[in-house]
């Protein structure tokens, strides 16, 4: 295998992996390519040291765009193979992905990369009736291929996770490097990056509530407000150990549970706050009764249709060439 991949694909790969969510929207990547290797790297000039310090929640979003690259690549007739976190020696390199022109196809992610463009984070209600058996089973399933676990909480353990959410909100009150730095991601006229004020749905008219809040403008402190669903499907998804491989591979079971549920006509939204301290974090992987650590807690619900956040520009994410 020789020879540069064609710039064609390489938008198509790339534009791909961008589309994948990361904490505030921050797109939190950048990628080298030599021939056919695509390297996944971190953005150092991207990270959130109030809300992310340990960079846990950058790798989940490079496991993301990860994975999404692995999907466009299908369609482009390329099979991959990858490696993350491959060297310790270099920290910021976070996934090694090499595409195979003859290589073995997977019909289940080509099937997924349909669904790419159309997945959203939605934080509006959904409807009161819970997901199908089968779309849950579906989901554990999409967690499980990446190597993470996704456990649903029944009535008990959801209230218990609001319970943490209240604790990290009151934490929170006081800190202002961490609301300062939100508002700098959140609210407003966003055109390339961050969260518009048009994303954040509406506030909630009871709470702690199954939806974050995440406005930090008077402007947006003033939406109108919802009632959300009362028992809201709620999982969370975890992995055995917490390396930084571990957490990029979270971020690969992330991508593949929303875009799985993004195909059965469901969405999500992330409700975060405590695995941001890292003693809630631990309550609520013992929630789930399972060893191992919590990543990502999502609640589920029917999708709706509206715009998905910005992206950068392509050219952003890739080296400039010299002149």
């Amino acid at each position: 295998m020789s020879g540069q991949l064609p710039k064609g694909d390489i938008d198509i790969l790339l534009a791909a992996a961008v589309a994948a969510p990361s904490m505030h929207n921050t797109q939190p990547w950048r990628f080298e390519i030599e021939g056919h290797v695509i390297d996944v790297y971190l953005d150092g000039s991207r990270t959130l040291p109030a809300e992310d310090p340990t960079g846990r929640a950058m790798r989940i979003a490079a496991g993301a765009a990860s994975f999404n690259l692995r999907c466009a690549a299908e369609t482009l007739g390329y099979g991959t193979w990858y490696g993350l976190a491959p060297y310790p020696e270099e920290p910021d390199l976070l996934a090694r992905i090499v595409l195979e022109p003859n290589g073995i196809s997977n019909d289940e992610l080509r099937d997924l990369a349909v669904h790419i463009p159309h997945r959203h984070t939605d934080r509006n209600p959904s409807e009161s009736t819970p997901l199908a058996e089968a779309v849950r089973v579906e989901l554990l399933r999409a967690a499980c291929a990446e190597g993470a676990e996704l456990t649903w909480f029944g009535a008990g353990e959801v209230g218990a996770v609001l319970d943490l959410v209240l604790d990290a909100d009151l934490r929170e009150i006081s800190d202002w490097h961490r609301r300062a730095e939100r508002a700098h991601w959140v609210g407003g006229d966003r055109a390339t990056d961050g969260v518009p004020s048009s994303a954040l749905g509406p506030r909630s008219a009871s709470y702690p509530a199954a939806v974050r809040d995440m406005g930090t403008r008077p402007v947006d402190r003033l939406r109108p407000e919802s009632r959300f669903e009362a028992d809201p499907d709620i999982a969370v998804l975890s992995t055995d150990r917490d390396e930084p491989a571990d957490q990029v591979a979270a971020g690969a079971a992330l991508e593949r549970v929303l875009l799985t549920a993004t195909r059965a006509g469901v969405s999500a939204s992330f409700l975060n706050q405590p695995l941001e301290y890292e003693d809630l974090r631990r309550k609520v992987q013992r929630l789930t009764q399972r060893p191992g650590h919590a990543d990502m807690i999502i609640r589920f619900g029917r999708t709706r249709s509206h715009p998905a956040t910005a992206r950068r520009p392509i050219a952003d994410f890739v080296p400039k060439e010299p002149s």
